[in-house]
């Protein structure tokens, strides 16, 4: 793990050397927030690191949102930094316009707000039946006994996949997702990972085709049936889709949620504010959003530019870290501290430009229904250990002991 204030050293662009990698190993909760704002606090509006070759890092919110707001320079076709020729694409993710556009007019009604609002009631019934599971054993690990697995079992509904296969979904998530440059060094497990999600999506489309259910609203029941353009989409195409979808479900909201019971374990004057008014709820969800955001997305240049002051060539690679635009000092004030009375609460966290995160209404309803369940329930309660977390493409704790009165 780097020092919150690296050693700089000028580039050819002059802006200075951090050491930085992208999958280090675990580490004690928040120092991954820390090491970015750090890397802020060297220098706007970007740093450099020599990893895989060397990529930028953007650390301020205009530059930020600046890149993911032009697709023509920044193309999305990659998106891990350190990976300029993936062997892999994650659609729509991986994706431009216009091609990026109609995948997103295709998917959108799956997660409309008009939809998403219709899975509320069922949603704090599963939520409020997993908290009271839990409240008499006076501890738990968040992450592991509620995080991920209130919105994985909302995700698989969407998707119409068996909730008792849960536990070994999540074991190809952690491949996925979750292993650091000591575990899986040449890549290999993550890419098992995957192969072992597109053979199950691939076996799964093959018995919907052959058992249809004409009143299925699922998407892997409508995906056997997708166009665009009046074209049938190939089934590559469909597996690399449901791919990124998995992915996307069971991580990030159990991510995010962890971040914000982090919180609130360890600052009881915001907790308290919650439990006494749980009309704060919504106001409080963005708020920590805006300090704590999750994913750290990367570009690849089209073309050489100078982009806010950087010496970009075509080819290019760069990271467009979220928690540097969520915490960038000259945005908000004291904006690396959660302020439940904060007046501005737009932010960055569910992306920019084209690929604006489509589940950020889900994610947002998800979050608000955590809060107010748990919070309804175990009003009281603070860390029972000490929490650990992950980096990557997307941040997230591997554990989050919490204790309290039963």
């Amino acid at each position: 793990m780097t020092e919150t204030t690296a050693e700089s050293a000028p580039t050819a662009g002059g802006c200075p050397i951090v050491d930085h990698v992208l999958r280090p190993p675990a580490v004690p909760a928040l120092m991954h927030f820390a090491r970015m704002d750090g890397y802020q606090d060297t220098a706007t509006p970007a740093v450099r690191t020599e990893e895989a070759g060397g990529y930028w890092i953007f650390t301020d919110q205009e530059t930020i949102l600046d890149g993911l707001q032009q697709p023509d320079l920044w193309s999305s076709s990659v998106i891990v930094p350190t990976e300029s020729n993936p062997a892999y694409r994650w659609i729509p993710a991986m994706l431009d316009p216009p091609q990026h556009t109609k995948w997103r007019r295709l998917l959108g009604g799956y997660l409309s707000p008009g939809r998403t609002k219709a899975m509320r009631s069922g949603q704090h019934r599963l939520a409020r039946r997993l908290v009271e599971d839990l409240r008499a054993k006076g501890e738990c690990d968040f992450v592991t006994e509620f995080a991920r697995i209130f919105p994985s079992t909302i995700f698989l509904g969407i998707m119409g996949m068996p909730p008792e296969k849960l536990p070994e979904f999540l074991e190809w998530e952690d491949m996925i997702l979750h292993q650091d440059d000591t575990q899986d060094p040449d890549g290999a497990i993550r890419m098992a990972g995957m192969k072992a999600v597109q053979q199950y999506f691939a076996e799964l489309i093959a018995e919907r085709r052959a058992n249809p259910e004409p009143d299925a609203t699922d998407i892997v029941s409508a995906a056997v049936q997708w166009s665009i353009d009046g074209v049938p989409v190939t089934d590559a195409d469909v597996l690399n889709c449901l791919l990124l979808l998995f992915m996307a479900g069971l991580d990030t909201v159990a991510s995010q949620s962890s971040y914000a019971m982090l919180h609130l374990a360890t600052h009881p004057a915001d907790r308290k504010r919650v439990v006494d008014d749980p009309a704060l709820i919504p106001h409080a969800v963005e708020e920590l959003l805006r300090t704590y955001p999750i994913v750290q997305t990367a570009r690849k240049a089209t073309r050489d530019a100078d982009f806010h002051g950087c010496p970009v060539k075509e080819g290019d690679m760069a990271a467009f870290p979220l928690a540097a635009a969520g915490r960038d000092v000259a945005a908000y004030p004291n904006a690396r501290t959660v302020d439940l009375d904060r007046t501005t609460t737009r932010h960055l966290s569910f992306g920019a430009g084209p690929h604006r995160c489509l589940g950020s209404h889900l994610a947002r309803q998800e979050l608000a229904i955590v809060l107010e369940e748990w919070h309804r329930l175990i009003p009281g309660y603070e860390l029972g250990g000490s929490p650990v977390e992950h980096a990557g493409g997307v941040w997230g704790l591997d554990s989050l002991p919490l204790r309290w009165h039963a």
